[in-house]
């Protein structure tokens, strides 16, 4: 999504290289060739005729464009934006091979005028991130960074999820609450009330289910959330970007939840919340590993810095870059310590999965929030407008992840669309059921963060009512796909696995519970293929059963399973037709009685 803006201010096109005449520059009459020589030595040069001198004055790029060069720039925007799913990010004085020339100041705000006129043509608003001088041999120069950001067009804004991982009691559900609420905390949780969902967890300040919770970014980069007395309607209305944080728990005990969350929602990124008094500790290294297990990128927040002394928050520090370190995970660390950092750490984070983000806050102070903001508000789309309409040319296909019953509407089910476009009023198969079959039924409204919507997309997470359905045909991890795809059940699957752990040896009738997407079930090892028992650190193919009841799954899906201690990852990669998946019957009934 990043784009340069080449040679100054003029954006790096992907398509083919612009040329100096393309730049509306007025270059210098060329002499003619007195020489067939010098004739035949243009032509042997070939593009290096073509292409623009390796210095052009910057104003020659956007301080006052002639009307059909702004009319190409500013369809040049749209493309881009169109790419960035509606963001764009220009570097104004930056060379095309990133070298920092810069501009004068008078050269600065006319380009800026320039950019900010295609922005309002292409229907956007544009953002300066940050400006920083440069030295030049004669004068000072500035280059600067700008967001350009479209206006939404029918709830069409960006959204991203990002899952909150941390051990119990640091800050997670606070940290959320001060985010989305507006306010800061006193100290005692007051911030996080407004996130629970049981009275248990009001009762003892720690988090037993998912919850999800909304920050909003208009076209202007500004915070919309939930002050000012705003509902959620209100938010989604005037947010260009939305950020949905799905908070998970911190505890051992709700590690099967926390997974769930992890496979079942498909977050964009993972927020690894670590208090500065305790450090790594508890569930800390797990959610870690199962992040980096599941390929989500990761950034740090280190909470609570107003309760310890500067040292011991070093120290922390410290602690989390030797991990991030270690030939297990191979991450480069960026302490984030100004705004500046912040939308350099953006930045890279979406380029490289390697660079780990690490942010020092405090939730009662608010010290240190504003750059955490800053990096939500730049942060771009892991997936491109390309990848996203292929995914929506498929056919429909919704995970359930939750069940409701609502008084006067009936049932509704809340998920994940994993492919297609799913509108009111469409017909699906849902299932499979205990005894694989797939039922008809129909979609009869659709809510998106928590305000009506007519059309839902890939990618997109939403609840669907479907009137008077019988509740007790549905459970977690089924299926609502179109009748046209002719779903098939699966009993047996063969996976390509790698044992992370585990106390013995690991073989043929060994349980565990699989988490494959939002499919979660207790499975029987039916054998391992080329090998009679696995140990740690080991790979192999395994064919595992399931226990309860059939689920559907995708060839090359990823998956985890666990039991107690032991833990294991890897992806799908083969499922057995149905006929061999009811011949060991007399096996599944031995292990139910």
């Amino acid at each position: 999504m990043d784009v340069q803006v080449a040679k100054h201010c003029s954006v790096k096109s992907a398509a083919k290289p612009q040329s100096a005449s393309e730049c509306g520059v007025e270059n210098a009459p060329k002499k003619k060739s007195r020489t067939r020589r010098g004739r035949r030595g243009k032509r042997r040069r070939g593009k290096k005729a073509n292409e623009p001198p390796p210095f052009l004055p910057p104003e020659l790029k956007l301080v006052n464009p002639t009307q059909y060069r702004f009319e190409h720039l500013a369809t040049q925007l749209k493309w881009r934006l169109q790419e960035g799913r509606g963001e764009a990010v220009y570097q104004i004085g930056v060379e095309d091979n990133g070298l920092l020339v810069g501009l004068t100041e008078e050269d600065m705000k006319a380009s800026l005028k320039t950019l900010r006129r295609m922005a309002e043509k292409v229907g956007a608003d544009i953002t300066l991130l940050r400006e920083r001088e440069v030295d030049c041999d004669r004068a000072r120069r500035k280059i600067a960074e700008v967001l350009v950001r479209k206006v939404p067009d029918d709830q069409q804004f960006l959204d991203l999820r990002v899952a909150v991982l941390g051990n119990v009691d640091s800050g997670k559900s606070t940290l959320l609450g001060v985010l989305t609420q507006g306010e800061l905390d006193n100290g005692r949780g007051r911030a996080r009330l407004n996130l629970f969902r049981h009275l248990h967890e009001i009762q003892t300040g720690r988090t037993s289910s998912i919850s999800f919770e909304i920050l909003g970014f208009n076209s202007k980069g500004e915070v919309v959330n939930y002050s000012d007395s705003r509902t959620a309607e209100e938010i989604c209305e005037s947010s260009s970007k939305m950020i949905t944080f799905i908070d998970l728990a911190g505890h051992y005990k709700y590690l099967k939840t926390t997974i769930f969350g992890l496979t079942s929602y498909c977050p964009d990124f993972a927020m690894l919340v670590v208090g500065a008094n305790t450090g790594i500790a508890g569930t800390t290294r797990e959610h870690l590993g199962l992040a980096m297990a599941l390929k989500v990128p990761i950034f740090i927040v280190v909470s609570k810095v107003d309760l310890c002394g500067k040292s011991t928050v070093e120290k922390t520090v410290r602690q989390l870059e030797r991990v991030l370190k270690q030939p297990g995970c191979n991450k480069v660390p960026m302490v984030v310590a100004n705004p500046d950092d912040a939308v350099t750490a953006a930045q890279q984070f979406a380029q490289s999965s390697s660079v780990t983000p690490i942010f020092t806050i405090s939730s009662v102070s608010g010290e240190n929030l504003d750059l955490l903001k800053v990096f939500f508000n730049i942060l771009p789309p892991l997936s491109n407008s390309k990848e996203q309409e292929e995914l929506m040319q498929q056919l429909t296909e919704f995970q359930v992840d939750e069940i409701y019953s609502v008084p006067d509407v009936g049932t509704v089910v809340g998920g994940t669309l994993y492919s297609g476009v799913c509108r009111e009023g469409d017909r699906l198969v849902v299932g499979p059921t205990d005894d694989g079959r797939f039922l008809r039924l129909k979609v009869c409204s659709i809510h998106r963060n928590r305000s009506g919507c007519r059309v839902l997309r890939a990618g997109q997470a939403a609840t669907l009512a479907l009137g008077n359905f019988d509740r007790s045909l549905l459970r977690k991890g089924m299926v609502m796909v179109s009748p046209k795809m002719n779903p098939t059940i699966c009993w047996q699957f063969e996976a390509a696995i790698v044992l992370l752990f585990h106390a013995k040896t690991f073989r043929r009738g060994f349980q565990v519970t699989v988490h494959v997407g939002n499919v979660r079930q207790t499975a029987t090892v039916e054998c391992l293929l080329g090998k009679e028992e696995l140990r740690t650190g080991e790979r192999a193919v395994v064919c595992f059963r399931f226990l309860k009841h059939p689920e559907y799954l995708r060839v090359g899906a990823k998956l985890l399973f666990r039991e107690g201690v032991t833990k294991g990852i890897g992806h799908v990669t083969h499922l057995l037709p149905s006929t061999q998946n009811h011949v060991p019957d007399q096996n599944r009934n031995q292990n139910h009685s």
